[in-house]
């Protein structure tokens, strides 16, 4: 009887009967195995005996269950990986799949979001350290002590699980063997201090290229530099170098500071005396220009008029040579006494005797003072045009 069959089940249309079900399915098992009756019992014991038709069912059952153990469900992060006989077959992408159970075929489940640790130069706690690890040589020849951390994913299930055995432990030792590289191609200041960042960014691309060429699957996402210092041994004569060139340092800014003081003095001396020089040029020749103009004009004159001319430059040059220094007035004309007149003197003691009456009794206004001086002047002036006109007399 179909399951399609219209009478199936009771005659009031409810669910058939379960044990006449079983009955007729181990009937129908028996008689395709070669058993004689769906059923028989053991006449002495009272204890049903199992046919052929009762142990096919428990076959069928078994290889139900073995077939349903073979349904896995794939997350979104996650991808699996199905291995017949120990070879990688497929690789599945998340949701519900099927695979031949075991033993035919296995699957891997590999977790492509999860970010994996790996510690380099520590386990758990930096106090905890690895000297094997962390001890590298600079190119200074100098030893320090590195501690950092490596954060890694999965970007491919069949690489990372096949292509290396351990991949953790690969990972270690590939970024403990970049980062001695990076180390060894620096000094100590820098991987130390100003250093640090450029150090993990060298080593983290070092360490990607390395596990790119083992094909292990791995993408490194972070390097974190935990700690950076002289071994302990020497910690006490570092910290003494450090100071020394920090002392160096200050001394240089202070000479610097210096020098920056000192020399725009300097530079601005030196400018203007290259100033004033360059003045003093222009002052000398703009003068010797001069004096050659005025030389040809007094030649022009010399030649139309020379007794006139010679007597009008002896005239000035006596001026300039008698304005600087001592003059003494004699009159020959009489010869009976000779008068002798110091001019020096007595102007002086005319200049002595005008100050503290200046002093005393100051003029008003500077109209008054002016024309004090103006008086003066022409009054000296008067005495040097009378010498000048005796000195003509006497010639």
């Amino acid at each position: 009887m179909g399951l399609n069959d219209p009478k199936w089940g009771s005659k009031n249309g409810g669910p058939p009967d379960l044990d006449e079900l079983l009955r007729k399915l181990n009937a129908r098992m028996s008689s395709l195995l070669g058993g004689k009756g769906p059923e028989n019992k053991n006449a002495g014991s009272g204890i049903p005996k199992i046919n052929g038709g009762g142990i096919g069912l428990i076959v069928i059952i078994i290889v139900l269950i073995w077939l349903s153990s073979g349904f896995y469900i794939v997350d979104a992060s996650q991808r699996g990986v199905v291995l017949r006989f120990g070879k990688m077959v497929e690789t599945t992408d998340p949701g519900p799949r099927w695979h031949i159970p075991y033993p035919i075929e296995t699957v891997e489940i590999v977790n492509l979001s999860e970010v994996r640790t790996v510690e380099v130069g520590y386990r758990d706690n930096v106090k905890n350290k690895a000297l094997k690890e962390s001890l590298m040589l600079t190119e200074d020849e100098n030893i320090i002590d590195i501690q950092f951390a490596v954060q890694y994913t999965v970007n491919d299930p069949a690489d990372y699980l096949f292509n290396n055995r351990n991949p953790d432990e690969n990972v270690r030792q590939v970024a403990e063997s970049a980062m001695r590289e990076v180390v060894g191609k620096n000094k100590m200041d820098f991987v130390l201090y100003e250093g640090r960042e450029q150090v993990a960014a060298a080593a983290t691309k070092l360490i990607q290229d390395i596990l790119n060429r083992y094909k292990s699957g791995i993408q490194i996402s972070k390097l974190t530099m935990q700690n950076a210092q002289p071994p302990e041994q020497v910690q006490a004569s570092f910290d003494d170098a450090v100071k020394a060139g920090q002392d160096r340092e200050r001394q240089k800014n202070e000479g610097q500071s210096y020098a920056n003081d000192v020399i725009p003095r300097a530079s601005g001396t030196a400018a203007r005396l290259i100033q004033e020089a360059e003045g003093y040029k222009q002052s000398v020749i703009a003068n010797a220009e001069g004096d050659a103009s005025r030389f040809k004009q007094i030649l022009v004159q010399y030649e139309k008029a020379p007794a006139v001319t010679r007597e009008r430059m002896y005239l000035d040059a006596m001026s300039q040579v008698m304005s600087n220094v001592s003059k003494v007035m004699v009159d020959q004309k009489s010869g009976s006494s000779l008068l002798y007149l110091p001019l020096d003197k007595l102007m002086e003691v005319n200049r002595a005797q005008s100050v503290p009456a200046a002093v005393d009794v100051a003029p008003s206004n500077k109209a008054d003072a002016a024309a004090t001086q103006n008086n003066d002047n022409s009054a000296a002036q008067r005495a040097r045009d009378s010498l000048l006109s005796r000195d003509r007399e006497v010639r």
